[in-house]
């Protein structure tokens, strides 16, 4: 019974792998087909897919929790868009939860 059990989860494990992998890859072209910023390419779009995690604690804790990626992605937006300068953190948050 164990055996069964122990191969199907050592199948599974790398497709899920591939699986995100693939999703990130995907989220990081369409992120980049709808940035404003000329200079955008797949490694600047990293940064900002990276703080999805941080930007949902910051938006769900209505604004009490700022992680290090989120303060790197805000920093990477406002640096490459004017619009983002004038944005408030919170903005910029749901913006990139959007992504």
């Amino acid at each position: 019974m164990i055996r069964p059990i122990l191969f199907l989860a050592l199948a599974v494990l790398p497709l899920s792998a591939l699986s995100s992998s693939f999703a990130g890859t995907t989220a990081g072209s369409a992120a980049g087909a709808s940035s404003h910023s000329s200079s955008s390419s797949s490694g600047d779009d990293k940064v900002v897919l990276d703080a999805r995690d941080d930007a949902a604690a910051f938006v769900a804790s209505e604004g009490a929790i700022r992680g290090a990626w989120l303060e790197a992605a805000l920093l990477h937006l406002r640096e490459r868009d004017a619009a983002a300068r004038e944005a408030s953190d919170m903005a910029l948050a749901r913006k990139i939860l959007a992504l």
